[in-house]
């Protein structure tokens, strides 16, 4: 019996054995967990020191548009517009043209009776036959004087009286005979003629209407307007004034006719800045042979403008406003941000013409965040996934190894 118990009981060498084992296995175990745990320890500080490192979206300027459509309102006007006042005092006889009638160059338009007209006439035309029979007695006389000079029979001081008497008298009928003739002229204002080719827009008088005359004593007899051509005038904002030429195409628009658009071209500018609007006054023409465009119209007219040189686009979601200007956030080579001020062209409503302070290789930030500052640390957003994906795949063994431990 004693012999099984010794049998039974493990020898002193075997129980060292057994126990260098087991540190050995108590060694690794903690030596895994350690590092495991130091292998965490890093991974968190890492992660941690990459999220406060912002991270951004990058995105490159867009080249600017070849050509930029300028819109602006415009005033259609008749290639010639008169009015038609009376140049004679009278009474309206007869008119012969209502409005929208059309009228050739010299057409009557209406006859005015002028009773105080013809009866100066007639007074002046009664003094140029009494200054002529005076004239022809003058004429008689001074022959028959230079005569008894001759002979003399009389004084020259009497023979040179009597000479210049018959100057006078010549002088006289001069005078009356240019009386004459400018009432005559005034006669044949009795008659008011259209002074172009054209339609009457206006008749603003009638039969038996009391007639005074000249611009400044009533309104217009009628009014008169050609419109084969139309003039377009449209006021354009200083910063687009340069880009416009002589010669350069537009188009025409008119609200009441939605899709259609008529040509039009420029023939002239005020060469000067309004001081009030800023604006620079065009003259463009538009054929309107066909009649459809109606003078005092309102139109839009679309002008294709050279864009402006080295211009660029931008999102409107990549622009920062701060007290000190519109400015962007630009990812430098070493990742930290540097802020460019901008000045921006024309406003697409999504995005915006950057026509300086941008260059087309910088690497904007879209949406910056309200806090960024010139010489923040950021990441873009391709970068960060990658390290993500990278500190995963670096923690794979780790975790790995960690599991083993568990398990043994």
């Amino acid at each position: 019996m004693s012999a099984n118990r010794s049998a039974a009981t493990p020898s002193p060498r075997r129980l060292r054995l057994v126990g260098i084992v087991a540190l050995v296995v108590a060694l690794a175990l903690a030596i895994t967990g350690i590092g495991a745990r130091t292998h965490r320890e890093h991974a968190l500080k890492q992660k941690v020191d990459t999220d406060s490192v912002p991270t951004v979206t990058l995105i490159a300027p867009a080249a600017g548009e070849s050509k930029q459509q300028l819109v602006l309102p415009s005033n259609v006007q008749a290639y010639y517009d008169a009015p038609i006042y009376a140049r004679v005092p009278g009474y309206l006889k007869k008119w012969y043209v209502d409005i929208g009638g059309k009228v050739k160059a010299g057409d009557v338009l209406a006859d005015i009776e002028t009773p105080e007209l013809d009866q100066q006439l007639q007074q002046a035309r009664a003094d140029l036959a009494t200054s002529v029979a005076k004239l022809k007695l003058a004429e008689t006389t001074n022959l028959r004087w230079q005569k008894m000079l001759a002979a003399t029979s009389v004084s020259k001081q009497e023979a040179d009286e009597k000479s210049s008497d018959f100057e006078a008298r010549k002088a006289e009928v001069s005078a009356q005979h240019a009386n004459v003739d400018r009432l005559q002229a005034l006669a044949g204002f009795k008659r008011v003629v259209a002074p172009f080719d054209g339609t009457v827009t206006a008749r603003k008088t009638d039969i038996g209407a009391l007639i005074n005359a000249g611009s400044g004593s009533g309104p217009e007899l009628f009014r008169v307007a050609d419109t084969h051509k139309l003039r377009v005038y449209v006021d354009v904002p200083q910063a687009y004034a340069e880009r416009i030429a002589i010669g350069m195409q537009a188009a025409l628009q008119l609200p009441e006719r939605p899709g259609k658009t008529y040509p039009a071209a420029v023939v002239s500018t005020a060469n000067a800045i309004n001081e009030s609007s800023r604006t620079l006054l065009v003259q463009l023409e538009a054929d309107n042979a066909d009649g459809k465009l109606i003078a005092g119209s309102y139109a839009d007219v679309h002008f294709d403008l050279p864009a402006a040189a080295g211009s660029l686009q931008l999102p409107v979601t990549a622009l920062i406003f701060r007290q000190n200007g519109l400015r962007v956030a630009t990812m430098g080579g070493d990742g930290k941000v540097v802020m460019k001020s901008i000045q921006i062209g024309r406003d697409y409503g999504t995005k915006v013409e950057i026509v300086d302070g941008l260059a087309a290789s910088d690497r904007v930030i879209d949406s910056p965040p309200d806090w960024l500052a010139q010489g923040d640390k950021v990441r873009p957003q391709q970068a960060a996934q990658g390290d993500a994906k990278l500190a995963a795949a670096a923690a794979q063994p780790a975790n790995a190894q960690a599991q083993a431990g568990t398990h043994e």
